[in-house]
């Protein structure tokens, strides 16, 4: 999964070298725990070397995990989520969805609707315990033993937001990436509802190499879901405590480095 997921280049990577690159299949499940562990592991080889860790990019659930540290959810309970999953089969995931906005608004922003394994997962915590799972994941404890200084990209405006997507998504076609969602496929151990399929553009390759729609189509749902994604992940960062948003009109380049230069409690490389 090279394309659909941005991955640096060769190129890149013998620049800056990056850590937590290709470590799990794409058949495996990779919780906001098992990150967290990693991750921490990382950054303490980093830092007992002298240098400064640098996290990018990616999932804000995790990064809150690794900031703040991760509640005591509640186990499974199999009757709930038979329960649930029942509900599911009769009602749909949209009543689902909506059910959880109702209860949970902050869990119901982050989950996609097209989600029903973390839909169905934050029902089972409100049922189990009666408190909204965002409530419970706010409350964690055990934060990260480092000072975070968290920097935030945003285009200027929608429109160029929009646009910046639409170049990247035919970037991505031209660069191969039905070819590359064409090897998952073959594996033959893959299916449509693993977590890593169901990713945006993924998913919509997948769809549209099953028959479910036409070419022209897939291009227009995978862009569409990027801009939905981004929107969620603006609103999740706009809402971050402690977030410094770079001027996109100005140099944020500059503007990034003086406030590092300004945060940071000693020199340090990244």
């Amino acid at each position: 999964m090279d394309i659909g997921t941005a991955k640096p280049d060769a190129a890149e990577l013998a620049r800056a070298p990056h850590r937590l690159i290709d470590i799990c299949d794409p058949a495996e499940s990779y919780s906001a725990a098992a990150f967290r562990d990693d991750a921490l592991r990382e950054m303490q080889a980093i830092t007992a070397a002298g240098r400064i860790p640098l996290l990018v990019g990616g999932t804000m659930l995790y990064f809150r995990a690794l900031q703040y540290g991760l509640s005591d959810l509640p186990p499974a309970d199999p009757a709930i989520r038979a329960r649930l999953e029942a509900a599911l089969a009769d009602q749909g995931l949209a009543r689902l969805h909506a059910r959880l906005a109702a209860v949970d608004p902050d869990a119901a922003q982050r989950i996609h609707p097209n989600d029903p394994q973390r839909t169905l997962r934050a029902l089972e915590v409100w049922e189990a315990t009666g408190r909204p799972l965002s409530a419970l994941q706010a409350g964690s404890g055990n934060a990260m033993p480092y000072h975070a200084v968290k920097l935030v990209r945003c285009p200027v405006t929608r429109a160029e937001l929009h646009a910046r997507i639409d170049r990247r998504f035919d970037l991505m076609l031209d660069q191969g990436f039905v070819a590359e969602v064409e090897r998952l496929v073959a594996r033959g151990d893959l299916h449509p509802d693993l977590p890593s399929m169901r990713s945006v553009g993924y998913r919509q390759v997948w769809g549209w190499l099953r028959g479910e729609f036409g070419r022209e189509e897939m291009v227009k749902r995978g862009k569409a879901a990027t801009r939905q994604l981004a929107k969620r992940q603006i609103t999740w960062l706009r809402s971050e405590r402690d977030t410094h948003l770079l001027d996109e009109s100005g140099d944020p380049l500059t503007e990034a480095l003086g406030l590092l230069e300004s945060r940071l409690p000693v020199p340090g490389r990244c």
